[in-house]
């Protein structure tokens, strides 16, 4: 790092220590985040009661660090640098009901440090160096949650008195150093005898003493990644026999490696516990035939995600109610394998690779299907489900092909929600195939390679609600007739549909239609409007079309609930001629969504002068101006034509369009950052960016390619419109996999793009490792961003992890100036 960085960064803190702090809710609720602060600042009232005072200085921590703040509940200090907490330090702001130290390296607690908070129900004291649960914590009788995660604790004893903690419901020990576990540390456990959540997730776990957990009930009990090897659990799963547990989750993390196994019992341990909900996140490969479900046929919910498993053998489940089988290349749906099986009412399997579906049979309890992300290939559907029928749930999208005939849903009555977008199929625009889905409320079939050429292709889904048919086609004016028996329908997609048209009756009969999405056509006018039969629309989407103007009586019109208008990204014409459109934008900003995003195009298609700043009052002054020199020119005709016999002058009119820049406003944001990544570095992504910014105090948003950008839209409108447009700033994780990524480069390129004209920092570069700078000169702007900005280093050093987190945490929260 330069020395004019390192100034820079000493600057801004000296500066920040003199700011006042964040006000989130009028003397509620308040944030000090980060301001290199020693003292709580006089301007908090005493009325707050939530105080975020993480990354500052507390060094020592006495009674009067706080002033009295009788109304204060939670408080956080994460990260403050705390070493010291002396006796009574908290009797001013006694009545806290969450307490915050993570990240503080304590070295001693007062004895009773803690006792003076007699409301406290949540103490988190994560990343601490504790290294026992022996606290000094006798009056804290209402706690509920005590969150001990990432120390050095190697027992997981509880101090004695705690079985008198009534309200005790959740141990967080994850990521501490506990390898042995024996019944006397489990003895105050078994003195709780409530249900409460257990969490030993990341524990070096070696020996669990046999009947440890015996006659002990847990809400949950979490061993994710929390023994040192599959011989260490197999043998920890025997010794929890007797153990009374609503829900168990145990496995491997998403980071872990899979695991090769030669031992097809290596679960016969689960057969001596009582558990209601299964999770098991497998991350094993067998090289023997091994019965995963054998000691699970007691659960009702079951779930395994993560293994590599081929087939499964048939299972007795006795009352599962639901089944989870995701991500473990199976390459058969288990319909026969769970056929007669009457209690099951969910089955998701995704993510895959099974190509056929088998009859399900005699399952009358089945009420939920999904069978998305699959390789399913199918030249007929669906009567395999003619054993299921309450079935209610019907997910077949992101599949290859699924071929529909004449009456492919006889005996699916009740089906209320059923789902293809993005797997093609063919058939479903040329005949009428739901007449007997009288309940069917939704329907998505986008961008399945639709072509509409039957207006009756809708009949008989008469209490249909959301019809989603974005990238669909239609021939001829089958659409002006398609939607007219879905007098239920409030919500319809048909955006990217390459419509140039719609003839004024196409929705006459849509009364009771909320959302109307017609993003991404060819439209020129939007005349359909101006019919009554709208007037409960809310939304309107009307945004990336060929439209230049609208005419007046047609904005007249508009039903009066619409509450969003998205107008944006059209090629609008600015000129004297359309003064009333222009008037209506100026006048409806609360109405339109994205209003900057409205520019004229009348001279340029390139053009980005905003609509809202065109100047009316020059049109108004203009109009004036010709008809007086209308009526001069007149005058002097006449005079002139007294004196001079066909003598003619000419008249030049010149008018200047004065125009400015000004760049885009600060717009609404769904996300505080938008993280651009390589696939590869998804785990560091997940564990560390995101642990440590959503979850920290306030949390910070982050937009998500693999969670945020939603379904059933192009990955490039989810980049823009979800990533970059939607979110206040850019936070780029630059590693060799992002340099070779060419989605990377892309996304990088489009939020140079998005702020190329603006001076604020708003395009954050973390460099996870090292990169030759040869190689950063693939992306293009990479190596000169690099060469101008300042930018954010990963290391793994505590102490340079604590500032980059802080640091990092600045660059995103900091508004533009």
């Amino acid at each position: 790092m330069t020395f004019f960085t390192v100034s820079a960064f000493m600057i801004y803190f000296s500066i920040s220590a003199g700011e006042s702090c964040t006000k989130i809710t009028e003397n509620l609720h308040y944030s000090c985040m980060g301001r290199n602060l020693s003292f709580i600042p006089s301007s908090i009232p005493s009325s707050v009661q939530t105080l975020d005072f993480s990354f500052n200085v507390l060094k020592h921590l006495k009674k009067t660090v706080f002033p009295v703040l009788s109304f204060l509940q939670v408080l956080d200090l994460s990260r403050c640098q705390i070493k010291h907490i002396e006796n009574d330090t908290f009797y001013n702001v006694k009545n806290l009901t969450t307490l915050i130290l993570t990240g503080n390296p304590i070295t001693y607690f007062g004895p009773g440090c803690l006792n003076s908070l007699h409301n406290l129900q949540r103490l988190v004291l994560v990343d601490v160096g504790l290294s026992s649960l022996m606290l000094q914590m006798n009056d804290l009788t209402k706690l509920q949650e005590l969150r001990v995660g990432t120390n050095n604790i190697e027992s997981i004893s509880l101090p004695p008195f705690m079985s008198t903690f009534r309200e005790f419901s959740l141990l967080d020990l994850h990521a501490n150093n506990i390898s042995i576990i024996k019944t006397d540390h489990t003895a105050v456990l078994r003195e709780i005898v409530r249900n409460m959540t257990l969490i030993l997730s990341r524990n070096p776990l070696l020996y669990i003493e046999p009947g440890a957990f015996k006659d002990i009930y847990l809400r949950e009990l979490n061993i994710r990644s929390a023994f040192v090897s599959s011989a260490a659990q197999k043998a920890g799963l025997k010794a929890l026999y007797g153990l009374n547990v609503k829900r168990l989750m145990f496995g491997k993390y998403r980071c872990d490696y899979k695991i090769l196994l030669s031992d097809a019992n290596y679960l016969d341990g689960l057969c001596f516990i009582n558990f209601h909900e299964v999770y098991y996140y497998m991350k094993e490969k067998h090289d023997v035939p091994v019965s995963i479900f054998r000691c699970m046929i007691n659960a009702t919910i079951v779930a395994v995600k993560g293994g590599i498993i081929r087939e499964i053998a048939n299972v007795p489940f006795y009352e599962i109610k639901e089944l989870y089988l995701i991500s473990n290349q199976l390459d058969t749906v288990p319909g026969k394998k769970l056929a007669h099986l009457h209690t099951l009412e969910k089955l998701v399997f995704t993510n895959n690779v099974a190509t056929q579906i088998p009859d399900f049979i005699d399952m009358p309890s089945l009420q939920y299907v999904d069978l998305s992300s699959n390789q399913i290939t199918l030249t007929s559907c669906c009567s395999f489900f003619s054993g299921t029928p309450q079935l209610r749930y019907l997910n077949l999208s992101l599949n290859p092909q699924i071929g529909l005939s004449i009456g492919p849903f006889d005996g699916l009555d009740s089906l209320e929600i059923l789902d293809f977008h993005h797997t093609r199929v063919v058939g479903m625009g040329y005949l009428s195939l739901f007449s007997n889905l009288k309940y069917l409320r939704y329907l998505d079939i986008s961008y399945s390679s639709i072509t509409f050429i039957n207006i009756y292709c809708f009949y008989g889904l008469r209490n249909l609600n959301v019809l989603k048919i974005a990238g669909s086609n239609f021939q001829g004016d089958v659409a002006r007739y398609l939607f007219n028996n879905l007098t239920f329908l409030e919500h319809l997609d048909m955006s990217y549909c390459r419509v140039v048209e719609l003839h004024p009756s196409s929705f006459k009969n849509l009364q009771r239609l909320r959302l109307l999405n017609l993003r991404g056509n060819n439209l020129m006018t939007i005349d359909f409007l101006a019919l009554p039969n709208l007037k409960q629309l809310v939304s309107l989407y009307v945004d990336k079309n060929s439209i230049t103007s609208i005419p007046l009586h047609v904005l007249q019109s508009l039903p009066t609930n619409l509450l969003e208008f998205d107008l944006s990204s059209n090629p609008i014409d600015c000129s004297c001629s359309q003064t009333d459109f222009i008037l209506w934008i100026i006048q409806n900003q609360k109405v339109l969504k994205n209003p900057d995003n409205i520019f004229c195009k009348t001279f340029s298609p390139s053009s980005d002068f905003r609509a809202k700043d065109f100047d009316i009052h020059s049109c108004v002054h203009k109009k004036r101006l010709t008809i007086v020199l209308s009526v001069c020119f007149v005058t002097v005709v006449v005079l002139l034509s007294f004196l001079v016999y066909r003598f003619q002058f000419y008249l030049q009119y010149c008018c200047i369009l004065l125009r400015g820049y000004r760049s885009p406003g600060q717009q609404e944001c769904s996300y505080d950052a938008f993280v651009i990544f390589s696939s590869y570095d998804e785990v560091w992504v997940m564990n560390e960016l995101m642990e440590n910014l959503e979850n920290g105090v306030p949390p910070i948003q982050l937009c998500l390619h693999m969670r945020d950008f939603q379904a059933g839209k192009s990955i490039a409108s989810n980049i823009i419109d979800e990533g970059i447009m939607g979110s206040r700033k850019i936070i780029v994780v630059v590693s060799q996999h992002f340099i070779d990524s060419a989605w990377c480069r892309f996304e990088f390129e489009l939020a140079q793009s998005r702020f190329m004209m603006e001076r604020n920092a708003n395009i954050i570069i973390i460099i996870l490792e090292d990169v030759e700078e040869r190689k950063t000169k693939k992306v293009f702007g990479l190596h000169k961003h690099l060469k101008k900005n300042t930018y954010l280093k990963w290391s793994r050093d505590p102490l340079s992890n604590m500032r980059f987190w802080i640091r990092l945490r600045k660059a995103i929260i900091a508004t533009n100036q």
